[in-house]
């Protein structure tokens, strides 16, 4: 046990530095463009260079780690990221700045991409489900840390210190790390990283988010249009390409076994909703109801405050209830929580809004845990990477698709725009509950069976 405590903190810290640096430059921007002589809109890169550089590599670095170990990957990715921040704190440019973000976002990616995976180490496969709680309640803590951190960094320092931060928490990982993390065995045999199925994939990943963001970007259409018809051609070529091989960077193989199949895209759909609703909630307390950013930021802590409690409880559960149940009542729940915000009362209080954001977060956190549990545990333990990268990607690729709605919601329909995000929330989070009650009729994996426990725990 305390073995495993120290290994669990291994991956809380590398985790929570990687979802954390998605969004601590986030409140600086301004101040940046200031000091670095940018204009805003140019400013915007210091993030996005981050985002892609972690869409385009994250499979391949799940895959990477099935072949040469996942414990090499997470300390590579961690040692990338620190000496990464360092560049980041010493830049005096964009494009210095901006190489460091996506140096620090390959470290990142390869951090991502196969921390459930380690879980899957750290913990006895009867015990799964209370891992994947903690990893949860690492990443809810952290997706609303940064610009809370980085309003307390900036109070007292200069922007270069948001990364700065960065180097003794990510000396401390790598020092656990390489002391408590299980040494993993190679279980593939003579196989090779494919190079050029990794360079089709960050094309057909990279075109693929671009071609969601350009329009909220301001991207002329007809260079959308390029970007989609080649996304089309090199997708294609790339998805044939993975057909046919016994453990391809898209991992066709573990979508071949239905019950994971199925969670990925009830995780896409969770995803969108919650991006919807994190960013239409905003505008909709700012332009509509008057609060203050100050008084917004605190109110909206309450949904990732009560996953804290409720994505642990959730993950002892799953060794009783069905996954499949559990995941589908949370997401029934969080719908309620949406439709209930997007009809508030016109004299509402504070209060009136909290507890239908606790109503979402309570939601969320039940149905997380036991979703990411079953991805898990569906996978061969040669695969764990692969499914590790296949839960980041449907992560990302719900959030990216519903900031992107948002904006084109923003775009067609100003007026009535946070509540229409905040209904199609609800109905994204009521598609997710029905494919999750679906897998009622799938067979579990032997992990998350009672027989299944009982025949490891003997």
């Amino acid at each position: 046990m305390p073995t495993r405590i120290w290994a669990i903190l291994a991956v809380a810290f590398g985790v929570s530095l990687s979802v954390i640096d998605g969004s601590i430059a986030n409140v600086a921007l301004p101040t940046m463009a200031r000091t670095l002589g940018i204009s805003a809109a140019n400013s915007i890169w210091i993030v996005n260079a981050y985002q892609l550089a972690i869409v385009v590599s994250l499979l391949s670095f799940s895959a990477l780690g099935d072949l040469i170990g996942h414990r090499k990957i997470y300390i590579g990715g961690l040692v990338v990221f620190t000496i990464a921040s360092l560049g980041c704190t010493l830049s005096n440019s964009l494009p210095t700045l901006v190489t460091a973000r996506v140096c620090q976002g390959f470290g990142a990616a390869a951090v991502t991409s196969i921390n459930t995976t380690l879980i899957r180490l750290i913990y006895p496969r009867h015990s799964l489900g209370r891992g994947m709680g903690i990893n949860a309640t690492v990443v809810a803590v952290s997706s609303v840390a940064g610009p809370t951190i980085a309003s307390g960094i900036l109070s007292v320092a200069s922007w270069p210190w948001l990364f700065a931060i960065n180097i003794p928490i990510g000396l401390i990982a790598i020092t656990l790390s390489y002391r408590f993390l299980p040494k993993n065995p190679v279980r593939i045999r003579g196989q090779r990283f494919d190079w050029r199925d990794g360079v089709m994939n960050a094309l057909t990943f990279g075109l693929l988010i671009l071609s969601i963001e350009g329009y909220s970007h301001g991207i002329k259409p007809a260079y959308i249009g390029i970007g989609v018809i080649l996304l089309v051609i090199i997708g294609t070529r790339f998805v044939r390409s993975q057909l046919h091989k016994p453990y391809p960077i898209l991992p066709f193989d573990l979508l071949k076994t239905p019950i994971f199949s199925v969670s990925i895209v009830t995780s896409i759909s969770s995803f969108i909703a919650q991006m919807l609703a994190m960013v239409a909630l905003p505008f909709y307390l700012q332009r509509s109801l008057g609060y203050s950013e100050v008084d917004t930021g605190l109110i909206l802590t309450a949904w990732p405050a009560i996953i804290m409690i409720i994505a642990p409880i959730a993950g002892i559960l799953v060794e009783r209830v069905h996954a499949g149940a559990l995941g589908g009542v949370g997401l029934i729940v969080m719908a309620t929580g949406l439709f209930l915000l997007a009809y508030l009362p016109e004299n509402t209080s504070t209060f009136d809004i909290v507890w239908r954001l606790v109503l979402c977060g309570f939601g969320f956190g039940l149905f997380q845990s036991p979703n990411n549990s079953i991805l898990i545990a569906s996978a061969p333990p040669q695969r764990s990477g692969s499914a590790s990268g296949m839960l980041a990607t449907a992560r990302l690729t719900g959030q990216t698709t519903g900031a992107a709605l948002v904006a084109l919601l923003f775009h067609a329909t100003s007026d009535q725009s946070a509540h229409i995000a905040l209904m199609l929330a609800g109905g994204f989070a009521l598609l997710g509950s029905l494919i999750s009650f679906s897998r009622l009729s799938l067979p579990l994996p032997k992990d998350l069976t009672r027989s299944g426990k009982e025949s490891q725990r003997a």
